[in-house]
């Protein structure tokens, strides 16, 4: 008798504990699930915000451009006017026209921002050299602002100078950065793309000793080896 009440109490302590393990379990997965819920909406959120604030760059844009315009027509017909001479003429091929919309350098980091986002390099290297160029001193001009502004200029396919100046910029002044080890990959490409070998080998053979390990060495070796190559030849 005592052997199946030592039997029976014992059942029951097991059972209460897997029914305890098994609330437990129960309540972790819930946890895990609700964790992974509000992962993946605030990952919707932030790439709605993101399309919100490219949206709201983009009309910024066109209402300075209206805003300038009205000003200008509204000076003529006052017959208050400027000289023709003395008004700031748009230029069909300088996307950014400082002189015309006063940008300040808010507006023309979000407008570099949204059209590198939309793939527009050449408009967006136009407004992010603007921005260095303008406002070198402003605090704005980060070394987020410095790459960005490296690969836009090297995404056009032609504006390869104003990309070495601004990623030489970011590795001399930012040795610490994020962006630092990328800056250098680019900066590299960049001088290979003007036939600058003597700069591209200094940089890469830096970039080698330091980060042979990494994806972007394995992208430069190719250019790397084709240059000792050539030198050698």
């Amino acid at each position: 008798m005592k052997i199946f009440i030592v039997f029976l109490l014992v059942s029951a302590s097991a059972g209460y504990y897997l029914w305890k393990v098994e609330k437990v379990h129960i309540g972790v997965i819930e946890k895990w699930d609700a964790q992974l819920h509000f992962e993946k909406k605030a990952l919707q959120l932030a790439k709605e915000n993101r399309e919100l604030r490219a949206q709201v760059s983009d009309l910024t844009y066109k209402m300075n451009e209206l805003d300038s315009k009205n000003k200008f027509f509204a000076s003529q017909a006052s017959g208050k006017s400027r000289s023709i001479a003395s008004v700031p003429q748009m230029k069909a091929d300088d996307l950014v026209n400082y002189e015309v919309y006063k940008w300040s350098p808010e507006k023309l980091l979000a407008i570099g921002e949204k059209e590198l986002h939309f793939k527009n390099y050449e408009k967006s290297a136009q407004f992010y050299n603007e921005l260095i160029d303008r406002f070198s001193k402003d605090k704005i001009v980060s070394d987020r602002v410095l790459f960005g502004a490296g690969v836009a200029a090297f995404e056009t396919g032609k504006r390869y100078d104003w990309a070495e100046k601004h990623l030489s910029k970011l590795v001399s002044n930012y040795p610490k950065s994020e962006f630092y080890r990328g800056a250098k990959l680019w900066l590299a490409l960049s001088q290979y793309q003007q036939g600058e070998h003597q700069k591209f080998l200094t940089t890469v053979e830096e970039f080698r000793l330091k980060y042979r390990n990494t994806d972007e060495w394995k992208l430069l070796s190719r250019y790397y080896e084709d240059i000792i190559y050539k030198v050698k030849k």
